[in-house]
């Protein structure tokens, strides 16, 4: 990569944020069934790929040096999509609910990027202001975004993985039925 080249490791994780936002907006406007579901894989994949960089190398460079609550709520905010991208992922555009789950997911990234992105008191503004060589930290998030995306397009998405969601015993009642169509 020439120096040119280079990326910070905010500006990379806005470039991922700004894709993944249009392509929320695709699937707002797809109406066949085929496209709407390969957007979702598409979504399901760059967002898989953007919390693990986030959760391997961002957040934990960045422990002790921000708020601990803010780093917190990012692992916590990443378990809560990773369960709908789980749904995504095991349905399909004719389930019940599909739509709606596209819909949430946008809705809880939406607001996982404002708190990321908030301007003086937002997680990446209080990155800015640490020592830690954010260049540096961009080549390696950018390596391993790179590995990420061979190794799903050799044996597909990883098993998401909670970090902050031990889960809990449920008892399940009967489905809610999808409204008739």
């Amino acid at each position: 990569m020439a120096k040119t080249d280079k990326i910070d490791a905010i500006k990379l994780l806005k470039q991922d944020h700004r894709e993944v936002e249009d392509l929320f907006e695709q699937f707002e406007k797809a109406t066949s069934k085929d496209r709407k579901a390969k957007i979702v894989e598409k979504i399901c994949t760059e967002l898989t790929i953007h919390s693990l960089i986030e959760e391997e190398l961002f957040y934990p460079t960045f422990r002790g040096k921000i708020e601990d609550d803010i780093l917190d709520e990012g692992y916590v905010e990443h378990d809560g999509a990773k369960v709908l991208i789980a749904e995504l992922m095991a349905g399909a555009p004719d389930d019940p609910f599909y739509d709606a789950k596209v819909s949430v997911l946008s809705e809880e990234i939406e607001h996982h990027v404002k708190e990321e992105e908030r301007p003086s008191e937002g997680m990446f503004a209080q990155c800015r202001r640490t020592d830690v060589d954010l260049d540096a930290l961009g080549e390696k998030m950018a390596a391993r975004k790179a590995e990420l995306q061979a190794q799903i397009k050799a044996s597909g998405l990883p098993t998401p993985e909670t970090r902050s969601m031990k889960g809990a015993e449920l008892v399940y009642g009967k489905p809610v039925e999808a409204p008739a169509a």
